[in-house]
């Protein structure tokens, strides 16, 4: 008799694919990430005193969480509303001075000073919007591939290169193979 191998899936995936798994569009995305952002600046205020180091630990996870959430079709988005919503969120937690120009100052100044953190979410979003497209890319191939039917863009060529192929060439037809360069000794 055949032996069936039987996989088991791990505990840490049988839990991982409990989660919610949503499809936002580009905007919600965006505004999910935003408005994540600000309420835990708010409470990142309220809690520890405005600290940079939790409100940019906080940030790599939302940033994380838009980029796998996004739909596939708005993969382009994650990586450019997160940069925004770290500056959503930045606002409470700037710590400018009274007035519209302290505050604005206030808000410039965090950037500046926590432009690491906005690089590194930046980069998780990006780095996981890429990996998702290129599995989708890949996927699409293997479907189109398994159809019989080729992709489109390598049938054209394989179809003109046959032909050419299958044309005697005249001589002195004007064509590239029936003209001769001279050979130098």
């Amino acid at each position: 008799m055949y032996r069936v191998r039987v996989r088991s899936v791990p505990p840490v995936v049988l839990a991982l694919r409990r989660f919610p798994n949503p499809r936002l569009t580009g905007i919600g995305a965006g505004l999910f990430a935003a408005l994540t952002m600000f309420v835990l600046a708010c409470v990142d205020r309220l809690l520890f005193d405005s600290s940079e180091l939790v409100f940019g630990l906080l940030f790599l996870p939302v940033s994380a969480l838009t980029a796998f959430w996004v739909r596939p079709a708005d993969l382009v988005t994650a990586p450019i509303s997160v940069p925004i919503a770290f500056a959503v969120g930045v606002f409470p937690i700037s710590g400018g001075s009274e007035g519209f120009g302290g505050q604005v100052m206030g808000l410039v100044t965090a950037l500046a000073v926590h432009a690491g953190w906005l690089y590194g979410g930046t980069l998780v979003a990006g780095l996981i919007a890429s990996v998702r497209k290129v599995r989708l890319m890949r996927a699409r191939r293997r479907y189109v591939l398994a159809q019989g039917r080729g992709p489109a863009g390598e049938r054209a060529p394989r179809a003109a290169a046959a032909a050419a192929a299958a044309k005697p060439v005249r001589a002195g037809a004007g064509t590239a193979a029936a003209v001769r360069r001279p050979q130098r000794p």
